[in-house]
């Protein structure tokens, strides 16, 4: 019987997982290969080494199922890891609903969200290859304020991009990084060759995650190896060392007595949602477990629910690898929601593997609906959630409520994947009924979708 006592699931220091886990290795088939921008042929580590340090490289391409978390990250970790496992009964309560939610709660760590988990795993090898500065993206601020912060940790200049509307949105956030030390600029910028391009057609652009990474990746290609690019998202490298998260959690639920039947992350790159629920997936497979697996979007930038599986960019301008992925179309622009970690044109290729295999499920929001459903979750649970995570407890809310409705049991489990302390000027926006729902831009992504690399 589930543990009815108890709201809150804690590990000891040394309970904490000491290997990331690769779902490579449980795959219901491999991989597609990472192709070359030019050529169109499979890449190897030699087109990779000006961008990341080899170590890097090796995780990236790895099929081996467990991968030794080296002990200065274990150390970093300790300031927040193992993070707990909260049961939500208050919301429970609210819902009046059969269903027991759980949240793994990522906001504890000094950046307030799941992203130092790789962020400082990438500072790390950088620093144990001898580079001295790393550029990078940053929407919404949680990976460029927790890169800036493992940049400090470790001794390296952090050069971020941020995606100009969000620069705006959330100044908090930026002034975060240049706490940290970070050098933070609004993308697109005159910097850059990308950038200069950009607004050349459009001198008002907001921005966009592709644009934000096509201006990092430049600064770290033209600087001859002395500058390695780092990001937050998408590749499997970030998404490898994300899956600490569910590890924890099924420690954590072993202490519950209880186990999930559904498990729900919300989704822009993928990284959160992958760190979560890799680790259970790969249990589900080896095991034949029946749980779900849910990606909650934004409706405004739904790449899982209306993006076609192929290969495409992961920048605007043209210069990253292609990957095969779900996506919008590497040029679109999505539209300024208050959501920015989750404005990206595109999947991680290992989730939208296992979305087009059938093995996860996703669903579209409107950001007021997910706004109503934050608010909720504050005035029960006590905690403000970031735009990004409550999209997550959005679908959680919706799977306790058809719970309720087919009076049934039912098990949640979602990652709130960060605070929304910066985010205060977005819920002043929805408590004034400013907040704007932006329907599907289905002609802008047709647009965007003829653009796309013809892969034969």
């Amino acid at each position: 019987m589930p543990d009815n006592t108890h709201i809150k699931y804690t590990l000891n220091e040394d309970e904490m997982p000491r290997t990331w886990y690769n779902i490579v290795a449980d795959l219901p088939r491999p991989p597609d290969p990472v192709l070359h921008p030019g050529t169109h042929q499979p890449i190897g580590p030699a087109d990779l080494a000006p961008l990341f340090p080899m170590a890097i490289i090796q995780q990236e391409v790895s099929t081996e199922p467990y991968i030794e978390i080296p002990e200065p990250v274990r150390q970093v970790y300790r300031q927040w890891r193992p993070s707990p496992l909260f049961r939500a009964r208050r919301l429970e309560q609210a819902l009046d609903t059969p269903a027991r939610i759980y949240y793994k709660y990522e906001g504890v760590s000094p950046a307030g969200s799941h992203k130092p988990n790789t962020a400082v795993a990438q500072a790390f090898y950088n620093k144990q290859e001898g580079i001295q500065k790393i550029s990078t993206e940053t929407g919404a601020g949680q990976w460029g304020s927790s890169l800036a912060m493992a940049g400090a940790f470790f001794g390296i200049e952090v050069e971020i991009f941020m995606v100009k509307v969000s620069y705006n949105q959330k100044p908090y956030r930026r002034y975060l990084m240049e706490a940290f030390g970070g050098m933070v600029h609004a993308s697109p910028t005159n910097l850059t060759e990308a950038g200069r391009s950009i607004l050349a057609q459009d001198p008002d652009s907001s921005g966009s995650l592709g644009i934000a990474i096509s201006e990092a990746v430049e600064v770290a290609a033209k600087s001859g190896g002395k500058v390695k690019y780092a990001l937050g998202s998408v590749l499997n490298h970030v998404l490898l060392h994300q899956t600490i998260i569910g590890q924890e959690a099924l420690l954590q639920f072993a202490q519950a007595d209880d186990y999930p039947d559904v498990v729900i992350g919300c989704t822009g790159g993928g990284s959160n949602f992958a760190g979560l629920a890799f680790p259970f997936i790969g249990e589900a497979r080896r095991k034949g477990l029946s749980t779900r697996f849910l990606a909650a979007e934004p409706m405004a930038c739904p790449s899982l629910t209306r993006g076609i599986y192929a290969y495409d960019f992961g920048d605007t301008v043209g210069m990253t690898p292609l990957t095969r992925m779900h996506t919008l179309g590497h040029d679109f622009m999505p539209a300024g929601i208050h959501a920015g970690g989750l404005r990206y044109h595109g999947m991680a290729p290992l989730i939208s593997l296992l979305y087009d295999e059938k093995v996860i499920e996703a669903n579209a929001y409107h950001q007021t609906s997910v706004f109503e459903a934050a608010v909720q979750f504050t005035r029960t649970e006590g905690i403000i959630p970031a735009p990004e995570s409550s999209h997550a407890i959005r679908a959680a809310i919706n799977e306790a409520l058809e719970a309720k409705a087919a009076g049934q049991e039912r098990v949640i489990l979602f990652n709130l994947s960060g605070h929304g302390h910066f985010d205060m000027a977005a819920y002043n926006s929805y408590f004034s009924g400013n907040l704007e729902d932006y329907e599907y831009p289905a002609k802008a992504v047709a647009e965007a979708q003829k653009h796309m690399p013809q892969i034969v």
